[in-house]
């Protein structure tokens, strides 16, 4: 990827992540930490790969995009609005009672949205759904969802591992996003899925290793994932829990915890000197 396009991409993953910050405080309440670290992930799908129309949300030929962590709603939500499939100022009403934005994806209300999610383990089931329907309906679309670490200690990921694989869903690129921290600490003393790689190795997927904010590695993996024939693709995001802004980077306690009004405030204003430094 030429520099223009790592800087264009840069540019819009903190515009993401400033989105995160503004529909987590409206609301007073979600998900940041775990949002905030894969909005590189997010903007490099929809800026860069997927082949999605925001004219057009429900084109049967589309890219399917499932948020399996579905709590981390405000990073898709806010990919979503600037990609345009709804007006940014919307992400102002995340989580109200007015508002369309409801604190978990919902796929009846919100454009752009392929599954609805919450109950983690549930949603890289549909993206095996999905995917396998491509297969039988001789559809080129590929699925994308990304995980949580932490959802990897539900069975229901393994079950739906060990079926894309005996289906050998080749269209199928699932991102773990390993930030190491869930809502209770650190995933491997709350109930440790190490070893991540090894484990989708012996179920027969594809395994790569990244880093999450790194967006060479994220597109020569997806590239990589491309490729590969007769199995599908786990790409384990090494990423920051928080990125982005300097007070919630690797801090559990901001995996649901939304920020004051003055935190918020210093929040933006890191992302926006950010954005200074990009030019």
């Amino acid at each position: 990827m030429d520099a223009q396009a790592v800087l264009r991409l840069k540019r819009i993953a903190t515009e993401i992540r400033k989105g995160v910050i503004t529909a987590v405080a409206s609301a007073g309440s979600g998900h940041p930490g775990g949002s905030l670290s894969i909005s590189d992930i997010m903007a490099y799908l929809y800026f860069e790969k997927m082949n999605v129309d925001p004219k057009d949300p429900k084109n049967p030929d589309r890219d399917r995009f499932v948020m399996s962590k579905g709590h981390c709603s405000p990073a898709l939500y806010s990919t979503l609005a600037h990609r345009g499939f709804f007006p940014v100022e919307d992400l102002n009403g995340f989580r109200q009672a007015s508002s369309y934005l409801e604190g978990h994806p919902n796929m009846d209300k919100v454009p752009g949205v392929d599954m609805s999610t919450g109950s983690l383990g549930q949603g890289i089931s549909a993206a095996v759904g999905m995917a396998l329907a491509g297969k039988l309906d001789r559809k080129n679309y590929r699925v994308y969802v990304v995980m949580g670490d932490g959802e990897l200690e539900e069975g229901a990921v393994w079950e739906a591992a060990m079926c894309a694989a005996h289906y050998q869903l080749d269209n199928l690129t699932a991102f773990v996003d390993y930030n190491g921290l869930q809502i209770d600490g650190k995933i491997t003393e709350v109930m440790n899925p190490e070893p991540i790689a090894d484990k989708f190795k012996a179920f027969g997927w594809e395994v790569l290793s990244i880093d999450a904010h790194d967006f060479n590695q994220i597109e020569e993996a997806v590239k990589h994932a491309e490729s590969v024939k007769g199995k599908p693709t786990v790409i384990v995001a090494h990423s920051v829990k928080g990125k982005g802004v300097s007070f919630m980077e690797n801090q559990v306690g901001w995996h649901g915890t939304a920020p004051k009004k003055e935190q918020a405030q210093q929040a933006i204003e890191e992302l926006d000197a950010y954005l200074a430094s990009l030019g």
